[in-house]
């Protein structure tokens, strides 16, 4: 559901909000913790009340709460190179994926980049239902072709997923998009993922310097990191990285100067010089919060 709440909400919609079943609403309804109306045996919970109640019961920040201008989530060189570039003043913290949409409902950054596979295609299922009640909205920013990073030459003849079979791969935080897609791929090949003695990479720089510096025999990364450190690259995928924005943030003059530093001449040549990207859908909206 997207756009204004109704007046009043049903127990799904209220369920819903709250991210629980549909027999919670009904049991917290009974005991007058929740605020409500009865229509005709049909509960009811006005729309306006609701979301004080929520406000004040809740930990989380308020929607209208002003955020600090950091920019979350997944670790993307073309974005952290445009941060930079843009004048924008934002600052970025990568920690992968789903570490950075935790800390967006926290209210700790204004935006947080993700690249999550799931059954119905990248990011917007792993986003939908968490903020669908929220003034959020998730933006494409690129495709990126991600693959196995493998040192000059490939001296190991690597030139497909199941040859990382006993390996020594890069291991990613298990909060990253890359590690959870890397897990989905091995599974649905069945392939061994590698042993937890493997270097741990927290972002693509560092899957890319485990490889340079040989500790390990490929990473499961992209294109454009590949080519940062002159290294040999195997495609195996293209992906979708979006970043999901504050609506409030996204008008403000940092994220602004970002967008406009994304229509000028020198972005296009960065995202075609690094390798591996495709920009042409950059902003399109894949999902809006209420």
């Amino acid at each position: 559901m997207t756009g204004e709440l109704p007046t009043y909400l049903t127990t799904r919609e209220m369920a819903d909000l709250l991210r629980v079943k549909e027999r919670k609403i009904y049991d917290l309804a009974a005991a007058g913790e929740i605020p409500h109306s009865r229509a005709t045996g049909k509960l009811l919970f006005p729309r306006d009340v609701v979301l004080a109640w929520i406000e004040n019961a809740s930990d989380t920040p308020s929607p209208d709460a002003a955020r600090p201008t950091v920019v979350l989530g997944s670790h993307d060189p073309l974005l952290e190179w445009a941060l930079r570039e843009s004048g924008s003043g934002l600052a970025a913290f990568f920690d992968g994926s789903l570490d950075g949409i935790d800390r967006f409902e926290h209210g700790e950054g204004i935006a947080a980049g993700l690249h999550v596979v799931q059954d119905g295609g990248w990011n917007t299922e792993a986003v939908s239902a968490r903020f669908r009640y929220r003034p959020a909205v998730l933006l494409e920013w690129a495709w990126r072709s991600r693959g196995l990073i493998v040192p000059p030459g490939n001296p190991q003849g690597i030139t497909r997923l199941a040859d990382i079979a006993g390996r020594r791969m890069v291991s990613r935080q298990p909060s990253a998009g890359g590690q959870l897609l890397l897990e989905r791929l091995c599974a649905e090949e069945g392939i061994a993922l590698p042993g937890t003695e493997t270097p741990l990479a927290r972002d693509e720089r560092e899957a890319a310097l485990a490889v340079l510096d040989g500790r390990a025999e490929a990473a499961f990364g992209l294109e454009a990191s590949a080519h940062q450190f002159k290294l040999d690259f195997v495609p195996v995928c293209e992906e979708r990285f979006d970043l999901l924005v504050s609506r409030r943030d996204w008008f403000e003059p940092p994220f602004q100067a970002l967008v406009r530093f994304t229509r000028t001449p020198a972005f296009a040549e960065m995202a075609r010089s690094l390798g591996g990207y495709r920009v042409e859908g950059i902003w399109t909206p894949h999902f809006n919060g209420s």
